[in-house]
């Protein structure tokens, strides 16, 4: 049988105490938008009585003002989702909102549970029925079996027993509380607006609503929003090493966003300046693939001497959806959403800066669009190490025989995506680009060093279960 793992790249919003709840986690979705296009939702909580709206699409085209209106409450808590293929319907889309014996609660969960299948199957033989695929459920079950009566010790014992990333919210009547995995892979971050408490997976969602940053959710720390104010508690767990996800910083978390302690944008930009020292090359400018390459780009100028130029630019307004036409346009897909500017680029050489290369065929077509626009020659210049495992903890990455650098060169690949020189930054640049604390990050998705291992991985790995 065909094992199926979700994995979700996603936000989680919540605020605690403050009449404009719904209204303030619309927006901080809003800001978290990136994160997930698939599908948005809030749940509010006023004098034991929930309220929700859940729905596939963007958080803008979800959330009028009639149905934030409905969301009554001084608390709630949002998600966006974005999952792989297969996975895509609205019984998936979060917050997940229960009723069980106690009472009722809502979820919200970034990340991925490496060991939600044995979970499962165990809670199954032990009667419980699941409603989802989500790995989320999980969670859900463990704390309604658990004996304890207190709501944050049933949390701690459900969260003790799983395995992998989770950046979590659980709304309660009367308590918001958020949870960090012991290795910390995906973030989340306290903030405070006034006498209200925030939680989010980045600090872009307090800028938007004028809260001011606190700090991170520390890993294995479990963070409780109520009446009294805030507090904090621990996961029970065997001492773990900090692997906090690399790719969030390199593409991931918005560059306006303090992620890990560090500013964004300005890694980003660091990451230029090292590419640009490791991988230089003649060139007349230095073109980023929006919105991604931008920074690095900036940095690889700044570094190289060579001049910045905005030369592709993107369409902001791309739906899920489009009607593609019956005559055949040659890279439908790229065009849609970049276009290239024939005056910036005829006659140049080019290097053309991004973040990553995953399959290698958006590359191919961009380079190939870049050339066609009268570029005299195109240096791809890429911002990470070779992308050659897929990421298991929340990232959504295809299986390793999809990923391009794991089966060719740098010179097959150089050749398949037409460009006249094509360069990684090393993973040693990546470390120093994180200086002191670069043992605290996960680079499985580079080397294969998995933080945590699980019984598939090995079979996951040659694919022979995913094909």
């Amino acid at each position: 049988m065909k094992r199926e793992y979700f994995r979700d790249k996603c936000g989680v919003f919540g605020i605690y105490n403050n009449n404009e709840s719904a209204n303030l986690t619309y927006l901080g979705l809003h800001a978290l938008q990136h994160r997930g296009q698939e599908s948005a939702g809030i749940v509010s909580a006023e004098n034991d009585k929930f309220y929700s709206h859940v729905a596939m699409g963007q958080v803008i085209d979800i959330f009028t003002e009639e149905r934030i209106s409905k969301l009554l409450g001084n608390m709630a808590i949002g998600h966006v989702r974005y999952s792989t293929t297969g996975d895509s319907h609205l019984l998936n889309a979060q917050p997940f909102l229960v009723n069980y014996f106690r009472g009722k609660l809502a979820i919200a969960h970034n990340g991925n549970l490496v060991n939600y299948e044995m979970l499962k199957n165990r809670l199954e033989e032990e009667g419980s029925i699941f409603q989802t695929t989500m790995d989320s459920e999980v969670i859900v079950h463990l704390i309604a079996k658990s004996q304890h009566s207190d709501i944050v010790a049933r949390i701690k014992e459900a969260l003790f027993l799983v395995e992998g990333a989770f950046s979590i919210l659980i709304m309660t009547e009367n308590k918001i509380i958020g949870a960090r995995d012991p290795f910390g892979f995906r973030p989340l971050n306290i903030g405070i607006l006034n006498d209200s408490y925030v939680l989010a997976s980045e600090t872009c969602a307090f800028d938007l609503i004028g809260a001011k940053y606190v700090r991170e959710v520390k890993p294995a720390e479990i963070v409780i929003l109520d009446r009294n104010g805030i507090s904090y508690d621990t996961i029970p767990s065997i001492n773990r090493k900090n692997s906090f996800c690399v790719f969030e910083h390199i593409y991931f978390a918005r560059p306006d966003s303090i992620l890990f302690n560090k500013t964004v944008y300005s890694f980003r930009k660091r990451l230029g300046h090292l590419l640009a020292q490791e991988e230089p090359v003649e060139a007349d400018i230095v073109v980023p693939v929006p919105d991604s390459g931008v920074a690095a780009s900036i940095g690889y100028s700044e570094f190289s001497g060579i001049p910045y130029e905005t030369a592709l630019i993107r369409n902001h307004y791309v739906g899920r959806t489009f009607i593609e036409p019956k005559q055949s346009i040659r890279h439908f897909g790229v065009k849609l959403k970049l276009n290239a500017i024939k005056e910036v680029l005829e006659g140049k050489r080019v290097v053309l800066v991004d973040d990553s290369i995953v399959r290698g065929t958006t590359s191919r077509k961009i380079v190939k669009m870049v050339k066609e626009a009268g570029a005299k020659e195109v240096h791809m210049r890429i911002s990470s190490p070779t992308t050659n495992y897929p990421c298991f903890y929340g990232i959504d990455t295809p299986t390793r025989s999809e990923l391009i650098a794991s089966s060719h060169t740098i010179e097959e690949i150089k050749r398949y995506i037409t460009a006249d020189s094509l360069a990684y930054l090393s993973l040693e640049s990546l470390k120093k680009a994180l200086s002191s604390d670069h043992s605290d990050y996960c680079y499985a998705c580079f080397n294969g060093d998995y933080p945590i291992k699980f019984p598939w991985m090995d079979t996951r790995l040659n694919d022979t279960m995913f094909k």
